[in-house]
């Protein structure tokens, strides 16, 4: 039965954390696609109605859209999940590749086109760390399938290397394999391009994959994450590669460039649920029924992201006119980025309603190169006291070349930037030149959140927030899958919505953004003498 919701809670006077009023939505599944308010919400406390306590986060689900709040790219994630129920004939999946499906039993890779880039632990993709032997003697094992032995191989991995996100992945595939019967999922991160964001991710998706294992949901079906570099050049192929896999079912991951969204295209069409970082430039498949009757939620999903990055421009326009007022702006964007773009042009207008002023926008993609050293001394003749850096996570080393420059200016300049920043390079490669950069992010690590703690005890060391967004994510993956472990029914699932429970101490994104903060201490990455810190 459909009921209407409004936005606004019935049941309780506690607030729940969703985005608040909104014309009257009609739904069929437990939540309101509109605002993520649960159907019991929206009947009064007294009439029938209980009582719930809101989830420290909440996860909007369905086949176009999916809210994870402090999650993805951009603090957001898509959901693809396809045209149910009908699986994809061989010709459909092959168009442009030969791909043969793997028979039950086989290795995912073993009849890939990108087998090289695929591993469920029979191959490593991370190397160069400190438990390599160990781990290729796992891999050894885990070829053979002689589980008992690659257990015991990838648990010695683990001692030697706590921190590795890969060996406890491959350690607990190889126990999921021993059991049989896993329910599998592909974890798509850029290995290639950067090593360091993905094992964050991957880190993520190990800790909720590791806490799944011990109280399985689906009776002896213990979770399997397939690892896939996600390849320049590749990531079509990938995923031909995964939708003719079909023991996946789903897949976490790619980014938001055109052959990210190529595909997610293949997904669609085969069938199989995916989760994407948001952009508002994925467009709506007009061939697509199925879509085409959620563009209400894909527009309300896109609304959210630009919600997200208006925020965090207010945000950081209000921290700069408070530490630095009156703030006079420099933007450093590269206009080969949507999201560099986007964050752009919601600078420009947020910070003069906080008082400030934008003094100069700085594309560093203007020309065949970029000046840091003059394109700062530029910005201080302008009259700029700070400097934000709107780029995207290709450009750190730009970015890093900034704070390096501005070092030597006099006097120097208040550093601002966004989430792409945040990496153990910007610590490391920037050092001194980093002190006290600013960055505005989906989730920080705090000493006494329950999250931060146990992550640090497992990996060793802080944790980023894509390792809690990506445990966000690999939790609503699985929670899909595991109500019916099917394809189908992880569209159904996905389509009808849910509320889960997530990580951390809850920050309202669509009210403030978190902040964080480069200062001197032990807990940063080998090599920098720099940690990112809360900004109470």
């Amino acid at each position: 039965m459909s009921w209407s919701c409004d936005g606004v809670p019935k049941n309780s006077s506690e607030p729940y954390n969703v985005s608040g009023p909104h014309s009257p939505y009609e739904n069929d599944g437990p939540i309101c696609m509109m605002c993520g308010l649960p159907k019991e919400a929206m009947v009064p406390t007294g009439n029938g109605g209980s009582k719930t306590q809101p989830p420290i986060k909440q996860i909007l689900m369905a086949v176009a859209g999916i809210l994870v709040v402090g999650g993805g790219g951009f603090g957001l994630y898509k959901a693809f999940s396809g045209k149910p129920p009908s699986s994809p004939t061989t010709s459909e999946v092959t168009s442009t590749t030969t791909t043969t499906p793997a028979t039950p039993g086989e290795f995912l890779s073993s009849k890939a086109v990108s087998a090289p880039l695929i591993s469920q632990g029979e191959k490593i993709l991370l190397t160069g760390g400190k438990a390599d032997a160990e781990k290729q003697a796992g891999a050894a094992a885990f070829v053979g399938k002689n589980w008992d032995d690659a257990i015991a191989k990838y648990e010695a991995a683990t001692k030697t290397d706590p921190n590795d996100p890969e060996t406890k992945i491959y350690l607990n595939n190889a126990t999921a394999q021993k059991t049989g019967n896993p329910l599998t999922i592909a974890v798509v991160v850029p290995i290639g391009a950067s090593a360091d964001a993905a094992k964050e991710v991957l880190r993520g998706s190990a800790l909720y994959q590791e806490q799944f294992n011990k109280s399985p949901t689906v009776p002896g079906r213990l979770l399997e994450i397939v690892i896939v570099n996600d390849e320049v050049g590749k990531t079509v192929s990938i995923a031909q590669d995964l939708v003719n896999s079909p023991s996946v079912l789903g897949v976490l991951g790619h980014g938001i460039d055109s052959s990210a969204q190529d595909a997610i295209k293949t997904y669609e069409t085969a069938g199989l649920a995916a989760l994407s970082p948001v952009s508002s430039s994925v467009s709506i498949d007009p061939s697509n029924k199925a879509t085409l009757k959620l563009t209400k939620l894909l527009e309300k999903t896109d609304e959210m992201l630009k919600t997200y990055l208006q925020k965090l421009g207010e945000t950081v326009a209000n921290y700069a006119n408070k530490n630095h007022s009156p703030a006079a702006v420099a933007i450093f964007y590269n206009s080969d980025s949507v999201y560099s773009k986007q964050l752009k042009e919601l600078l420009v207008v947020e910070v003069p309603k906080a008082s400030g002023k934008i003094v100069q926008e700085v594309d560093i993609k203007a020309s065949a190169t970029f000046d840091a050293k003059s394109a700062l001394a530029s910005a201080s003749q302008a009259g700029a006291n700070v400097v934000f850096m709107a780029m995207s996570k290709d450009q750190v080393e730009q970015a890093i070349a900034i704070a390096q420059a501005n070092k030597d200016t006099s006097p120097p300049l208040a550093l601002i930037g966004g989430s792409e920043l945040y990496n153990p390079t910007t610590l490391i490669k920037g050092e001194d030149a980093i002190k006290d950069l600013v960055l505005a992010v989906p989730w920080r690590w705090e000493k006494d959140d329950p999250f931060s703690k146990e992550a640090s005890e497992i990996w060793k060391g802080r944790v980023s927030w894509r390792t809690a967004t990506a445990f966000d994510a690999t939790q609503a993956l699985t929670a899909a899958i595991s109500s019916n472990p099917t394809r189908e029914g992880t569209v159904k699932f996905l389509t009808q919505g849910t509320l889960i429970s997530g990580t951390a101490k809850e920050f309202d994104l669509f009210k403030e953004i978190p902040l964080v903060k480069a200062v001197e201490g032990k807990d940063g990455p080998a090599g920098s003498k720099y940690q990112f810190d809360a900004v109470k």
